[in-house]
């Protein structure tokens, strides 16, 4: 059950990382500039930093490249360049 737990887990941060992804993203497209980017998407772009930086987006990568996420997973934060290009983006 335990494991279960983790799962779980894992699969509600990669849900919640990828809304801010994919958020993040329209926001930069909009326009690139942090100081024109509102309270709410900073947030969201301080947490992908913070799960980008401290370990969590690899632990999340690796588990996708073991196949332990259900397949149907949205699963666009965890490619490889995707966070780094994001991050690139911004101003």
């Amino acid at each position: 059950m335990k494991i279960r737990e983790k799962l779980k887990d894992i699969i509600s941060r990669i849900e919640r990382m990828e809304l801010y992804f994919d958020t993040v993203s329209e926001a930069v497209k909009k326009s690139p500039s942090i100081s024109d980017m509102d309270e709410r998407i900073r947030d969201m772009l301080d947490e992908l930093s913070f799960y980008y930086e401290n370990g969590l987006w690899l632990r999340d990568f690796e588990a996708d490249e073991r196949g332990e996420l259900p397949k149907d997973l949205k699963r666009g934060v965890l490619s490889e360049d995707g966070l780094y290009n994001l991050f690139s983006e911004i101003v």
